[in-house]
């Protein structure tokens, strides 16, 4: 990757609606030759794809929190069926398998508590391996950011 892939990536994170013809414009290339980079990084798997990310206060109240599971052992086995129901559970939009203290770090969005004892009970105590959890309920979203750092 050069400087001018970062340039489209850093683009396409802020904006990826924006029309080849505009982003050709803004890195200071050709329009064939920007729709020939956007397509071989998308080849590559650099960009994964592309999605639309709504306002959360546009829809009815919801609960966000972030989880930390610590596993009853350490142990490849539960761990992969763990993060195979994680994967399959609709409320967890973030999984990430952390060093320290805990095992796993999930982030959780439900309606309400209802939801949230579902989702444990279909989740976390589904299948055994879990030693135990602790959840912290967010008050207010200070910062969300989708874009990683690039240097351009």
């Amino acid at each position: 990757m050069d400087r001018l892939d970062l340039r489209i990536l850093d683009q396409l994170q802020s904006d990826a609606s924006l029309t080849n013809q505009m982003l050709a414009e803004r890195v200071g290339l050709s329009p064939s030759a920007c729709l020939k980079r956007v397509r071989r990084l998308k080849t590559r798997g650099i960009i994964q794809r592309e999605v639309a990310i709504l306002a959360p206060e546009a829809f009815s109240e919801s609960l966000h929190m972030v989880v930390e599971v610590i596993m009853a052992r350490d142990e490849k086995s539960l761990y992969r069926d763990f993060v195979r129901r994680v994967e399959a559970a609709p409320e967890v939009t973030q999984c990430y398998q952390v060093t320290g203290e805990v095992d796993f770090v999930l982030i959780v969005n439900v309606p309400n508590m209802q939801g949230y004892d579902r989702f444990c009970e279909d989740v976390l105590y589904a299948g055994g391996g879990m030693h135990k959890f602790r959840t912290l309920i967010s008050r207010k979203r200070n910062k969300f950011e989708t874009r990683l750092p690039l240097s351009v």
